[in-house]
């Protein structure tokens, strides 16, 4: 039996998405974040020693990082639904997007939060001018344009194609869901991208997903 250990609000979700698509039976081990740091706790060291969500287990096997684990699932469990036939341009297609989501696209989101929060942070009053000045100045000439580039890049993609393999959904999808999501609820795509808004409502309209939804609780990745 799989068991995913799912942190709230995390990358863990689309984990359980995947595994209700391959209609794979699984059991889920519960963390919350620490209501003030928004860490997660101490006892997912037990299971892999950075402590970080996803992590699942599989009998013997701990698989950590989305990535491995969506591959680990789709290799093992989903060679006839979610990949695509070995070699040739959807495979590459498939490789790439898979890597994209959290090797591109993911950092400069994670770097807008970063500076965002440091915004709102406790500091002393004097220095926080200081800290607002050079949070909007490296938003606006650094990761401010290089989202931008990103986004703008998958909006063209999907303007072409229904998924992002074409008209099939496939791991690579689920892999893209989490910094798509967020994009959009975060406000960054704007009405100007209406194919990455589609995309992201399709994936929410589909039945896995929803149930996914119900088996991980609260999910906010505003």
């Amino acid at each position: 039996m799989i068991t995913v250990h799912h942190l709230n609000n995390s990358r863990s979700q689309r984990i359980l998405w995947m595994l209700e698509e391959l209609g794979v039976p699984y059991e889920i081990k519960r963390y919350q974040r620490d209501p003030k740091t928004m860490l997660a706790p101490d006892s997912l060291k037990k299971i892999h020693p950075l402590g970080k969500s996803p992590v699942i287990t599989d009998g013997d096997l701990v698989v950590a990082e989305s990535g491995a684990i969506i591959e680990y699932l789709a290799h093992t469990y989903g060679k006839d639904t979610l990949l695509p036939q070995a070699g040739g341009q959807q495979w590459l297609d498939y490789t790439y997007w898979l890597h994209y989501a959290e090797g591109s696209l993911m950092p400069p989101l994670v770097m807008r939060l970063v500076f965002e929060k440091v915004k709102t942070s406790p500091m002393p009053f004097f220095i926080k001018p200081v800290a607002k000045g050079i949070s909007d100045k490296t938003n606006a000439i650094f990761i401010g344009p290089m989202i931008k580039t990103h986004l703008d890049f998958v909006e063209a993609h999907l303007a072409k194609n229904t998924w992002f393999l074409g008209d099939n959904l496939s791991a690579a999808d689920i892999q893209m869901s989490f910094p798509l999501e967020a994009s959009v609820a975060r406000g960054i795509v704007g009405q100007h991208r209406p194919h990455i808004t589609a995309w992201v409502e399709q994936v929410h309209a589909r039945p896995a997903y929803q149930r996914a939804l119900e088996q991980g609780g609260e999910y906010d990745f505003a």
